[in-house]
C-alpha cells in the first residue's frame, strides 16, 4: 500500500479534530470568560520499508488562547470582570481549587457566593458565606462589603475576600469542565496585583470571523487530503492492472 494513503489519513484526522475544536469555540461565542482553544500538531516520520523521506501529521493536544475578552458593563453588584491578567478561584466538584474568568456571581440557597454554574467562589479560608444584607458590593481587590440587615450603621462591613490569582499561563490547563487548573496540581498563591471591575462581565475572546475563516481553511485542507487518498487509490489500481497484464 502506498505510504501517501497513510499521510492523507493522518491529515484528515487532524483536520477533523481541529474542526471539532473550532466548532466548540463558536458554540461558546457568548459564554462569559470563555477562552478559545486550538490544536497542536507535529510532523512525525512515517515508519516502514524504504527511505524515510515522508512524514505524517499528528495532533498532540489542545491549548487555550489567553487573550482578554472585552468587558461588558452590566451594573449588577455581583458581576465582576478581571482587569487584565488573572483568575477567580473557585472550588470544583471534587473540592479542589480551579480558576475561571466568568464573573457572573450569585448567592445560593445557603448564602454561599457561587458562580453562575453553582461552583463556590474561593477565599483563602475556603468557600465564602454571605450574611443577610441590605446592600452588597465587591471592591477592586475582591473584598466583599455588605450593609447588614438590622445593623445600627449604614457603613459597609467586609465579610470576605475573593481569592484572585495570576499563575503563569504555561502552568495551567483547561479541564473538560471548562475550568483551568495548575498542571502540577498545586494551588496558586493569591496575587494582590490582580484587580476586578465591579458591575462588568468579560465576554469570550472568540472572534466569530476568525473562526469562520479557520473553518473554510480546514475544509480546503480536508478536500486536498481526500484528493490525495483518491490519487493513492488510482495509483494502486494502475499498479494492480500492470501486474495482471504481465
Amino acid at each position: 500500500m502506498d505510504k501517501s494513503l497513510f499521510i492523507a489519513v493522518s491529515g484528515v484526522n487532524r483536520v477533523m479534530r481541529a474542526q471539532q475544536v473550532h466548532a466548540n469555540n463558536l458554540a461558546n461565542l457568548n459564554t462569559r470568560g470563555f477562552r478559545k482553544d486550538f490544536v497542536h500538531s507535529m510532523a512525525v516520520p512515517l515508519q516502514g520499508d524504504g527511505h524515510p523521506s515522508r512524514a505524517m501529521t499528528k495532533a498532540t493536544g489542545t491549548s487555550s488562547a489567553m487573550g482578554v475578552g472585552p468587558a461588558i458593563h452590566t451594573g449588577r453588584n455581583l458581576d465582576i470582570a478581571i482587569s487584565g491578567e488573572g483568575w477567580i478561584s473557585v472550588i470544583d466538584d471534587n473540592g479542589e481549587e480551579a480558576y475561571t474568568r466568568a464573573g457572573h456571581l450569585r448567592l445560593d440557597d445557603e448564602g454561599q457566593l457561587v458562580t453562575g454554574t453553582g461552583r463556590p467562589v474561593a477565599s483563602l479560608g475556603g468557600a465564602i458565606e454571605i450574611p443577610q444584607y441590605r446592600h452588597i458590593e465587591i471592591g477592586g481587590d475582591g473584598t466583599i462589603n455588605i450593609v447588614p440587615v438590622g445593623g445600627i450603621t449604614v457603613q459597609p462591613v467586609a465579610v470576605g475576600q475573593i481569592k484572585l490569582v495570576n499563575p503563569d499561563p504555561r502552568e495551567i490547563i483547561k479541564g473538560p469542565d471548562g475550568l483551568f487548573r495548575r498542571i502540577d496540581g498545586e494551588e496558586a498563591d493569591q496575587d494582590a496585583g490582580v484587580q476586578v471591575k465591579p458591575g462588568h462581565l468579560e465576554a469570550s475572546n472568540v472572534n466569530a470571523v476568525e473562526e469562520m475563516v479557520q473553518f473554510m481553511n480546514l475544509a480546503r485542507q480536508f478536500e486536498f487530503q481526500f484528493k490525495v487518498m483518491k490519487t493513492a487509490e488510482t495509483l494502486a489500481a494502475s499498479g494492480d492492472k500492470l501486474i495482471r497484464t504481465e
